[in-house]
């Protein structure tokens, strides 16, 4: 570029995570590349130093070439730091994380041992006819895995007699993928009778079998967005059917229930509409290691005591402690 600048050298000095330090040189071409190192910029040299810049002292010029002076005096470069919040799993020495206030309901540690507390003699329905029990021990894994999902497609707007029900008289003729494909729609309607919505249960039915039988080999999906996916199966059954059938726990199982009671102890920040809304926000705060454990906790809360209509409160030890009992 003729006598312009031609380059720009970066030092950079890391000291931590989460400071940095910039400083530049700038450089005159006038000086042949065979001079071994160029001369400071003399714009520079006036003018960048005042900026925290490294002059050094070139080489002297060659006869005929005019030499430049470097000044002398030059200032502290300026520190910046830098606040980030830091990736998953990166570690650093002084690093400074930003994390957002987190939002807990008041009580809920309390109101949480309560219900424990009045749930431990496990004598809910969903304690002994849920998911977890309506599946053939004997059979084999895939086809318990099988079974497990078909019964949480019957249990939406069902209570849990009546999907066990159903499921024990679908089991008494071998409950199978290839069994259900070769059952007719007025044969299979009359053994999930009276599930809710069972007409519509029946075509979900048969058109999930005939995907998990073409593209699974006849389990069922391991992952939530496949089980989603599939005719009939909302998030609700997704995640219990994550937790019963494969082990995992990819998120709390919202039903009516959970949705209410969540909803009356004020357990979400703002009053959620749905279920899969009060999972979000459930989800929020509410630590991990009690996701398995909620769902089944407040099932049968909701089913004893905190019931949709005419709830218990008398009987309810967070009488006290409930923003809904004390008419909040």
């Amino acid at each position: 570029m003729g006598n312009g600048v031609t380059f720009l050298t970066i030092y950079v000095c890391i000291r931590g995570p989460t400071c940095f330090l910039v400083e530049g040189l700038l450089w005159d071409s006038a000086i042949s590349e065979d001079d071994g190192a160029p001369a400071p910029c003399p714009a520079w040299m006036s003018a960048g130093v005042a900026r925290g810049g490294f002059p050094q002292t070139p080489k002297a010029p060659r006869e005929g070439r005019k030499s430049y002076s470097p000044v002398k005096r030059r200032r502290k470069a300026r520190r910046l730091s830098v606040a980030y919040e830091a990736s998953e799993g990166e570690e650093g020495e002084g690093a400074e994380r930003l994390q957002a206030p987190s939002w807990q309901p008041q009580d809920w540690r309390r109101q949480l041992d309560n219900i424990r507390t009045m749930r431990s003699g496990k004598d809910a329905p969903v304690d002994q006819l849920g998911a977890e029990h309506c599946f053939d021990p004997s059979a084999s894994p895939k086809v318990q895995r099988y079974q497990v999902l078909l019964s949480l497609m019957l249990s939406s707007q069902t209570k849990d007699q009546v999907t066990a029900g159903a499921m024990q008289r679908l089991r008494a003729r071998g409950l199978t993928v290839d069994s259900i494909l070769q059952t007719d729609d007025s044969t299979l309607g009359t053994l999930i009778y009276p599930v809710g919505f069972w007409r519509s249960k029946v075509k979900y039915i048969k058109q999930t079998t005939a995907i998990l039988q073409q593209r699974y080999g006849g389990d069922i999906p391991a992952s939530v967005a496949e089980l989603v996916a599939l005719p009939g199966v909302g998030p609700k059954m997704a995640h219990l059917a994550m937790a019963v059938a494969w082990g995992t726990v990819s998120g709390i199982a919202v039903d009516t229930h959970v949705h209410r009671i969540a909803n009356r102890l004020r357990w979400t920040k703002e009053a959620t509409r749905s279920p899969e809304e009060t999972r979000r926000a459930l989800e929020e705060w509410l630590p991990r290691e009690l996701w398995r454990e909620i769902n089944g906790l407040l099932v049968g809360f909701g089913q004893q005591t905190c019931l949709p209509v005419r709830p218990r409160c008398q009987a309810c030890l967070n009488r006290a402690l409930c923003p809904a009992a004390r008419g909040l």
